[in-house]
């Protein structure tokens, strides 16, 4: 809304022009994004308490026992104050603003059903069930993106600025991998309190500063990476980041608020999609490398259990198996948020390694 206004305005007043650069919007849209979320951040977890209670999973901790009745659906205010402060900061006639809104808002439909059935029905929908609906949202926010924006159907590999394969419809099911694994990792990481979401900060961070170069034509040659026109999700990027940063706030140990599916599923592939959007989803492997080490002591926990008799873990995911090895809560939130911040540049670094 202020990017459309100041066009209209800027031959009254010149200083306006500034609202045009994307740098500017990105650090406005970061800042009020953090302050509303701050400002209304009390009410929502007043009216979360009303409706939307969480009950802990049994096969938790038994020290998460004290967590039941706790408010969640935290990440519906999270949702909400990105699609506030996108409306305000961002270009609304570039189509990966939407088609990103859009990924939001489908996957955070889904876990709040989920979270929904979980707090009426003691049980969520059953895993199948989500697992297609994740698949359809991707599929159908793959192919609006494909068509509205002409983005291409390359991937690209890290290090080797010549490997760029053009896998042409196979791009879609690789979208759909990305975004439906990202966003369960995301929703496995989300344990603790602080954890998922102090995690996702330094990654959402990390693809808002990528997805600006690779929207910048001069910067992409420069690092040797593909112009994507891509520089407007580091606004929406940017408005995650502060909404996360919000969130964090209320819920840091001890938390005052969870952010259920609704939140991990819709953060994780938003997180997916911009890195996507900006080609560098391989580097997710690296920055995101916490949520993968969670995805795969999961699958780990489970294969062993099933076919050697025996668990690796005390518990899955990872940071349960520490809990249980007597780390703190608040301790195993600090070091994974150190690891998931050194990861993130060690992705950065690899931008000029090619």
């Amino acid at each position: 809304m202020l990017y459309h206004l100041s066009l209209a305005l800027k031959s009254y007043w010149s200083a306006l022009n500034v609202v045009h650069y994307v740098s500017f919007r990105a650090i406005a849209a970061l800042l009020s994004t953090l302050l509303f979320s701050l400002a209304y951040g009390n009410r929502f977890i007043d009216k979360s308490k009303l409706f939307f209670r969480s009950k802990v999973r049994e096969w938790t901790p038994e020290s998460h026992k004290t967590k039941d009745n706790m408010p969640t659906m935290g990440g519906l205010f999270i949702i909400g104050a990105v699609f506030i402060n996108c409306l305000l900061w961002c270009n609304l006639l570039d189509p990966h603003v939407w088609i990103l809104l859009l990924c939001l808002l489908g996957f955070g439909a889904i876990g709040f059903w989920d979270d929904w059935c979980k707090i009426h029905k003691t049980r969520g929908i059953s895993a199948r069930t989500k697992f297609l609906l994740q698949v359809s949202v991707a599929l159908l926010v793959g192919f609006l993106w494909l068509l509205t924006s002409g983005a291409s159907t390359t991937v690209v590999f890290p290090f080797f600025k010549g490997l760029q394969p053009d896998i042409g419809l196979f791009f879609i099911p690789w979208l759909v991998l990305v975004l439906v694994g990202c966003s369960n990792a995301v929703n496995l990481t989300d344990g603790l309190d602080g954890l998922a979401i102090g995690s996702l900060i330094p990654n959402f961070a990390t693809f808002s500063i990528i997805g600006y170069m690779a929207g910048h034509y001069k910067l992409a040659s420069y690092l040797h990476i593909p112009f994507a026109g891509s520089a407007e999700i580091a606004v929406v990027g940017a408005t995650l980041v502060g909404a996360s940063l919000g969130f964090l706030w209320f819920n840091t140990y001890p938390a005052q608020i969870f952010m259920g599916d609704v939140g991990s599923l819709a953060l994780g592939a938003g997180l997916g999609l911009m890195a996507l959007m900006a080609k560098q989803e391989l580097l997710l492997l690296i920055a995101g490398g916490l949520f993968v080490l969670e995805a795969v002591s999961v699958i780990l926990q489970v294969a062993s259990y099933r076919w050697l008799g025996r668990r690796i873990f005390k518990m899955a995911p990872i940071h349960h198996h520490f809990e249980l090895m007597g780390w703190q809560e608040s301790k195993i939130t600090v070091r994974f948020g150190i690891i998931s911040f050194v990861l993130c540049l060690l992705a950065l670094i690899t931008l000029k390694l090619r």
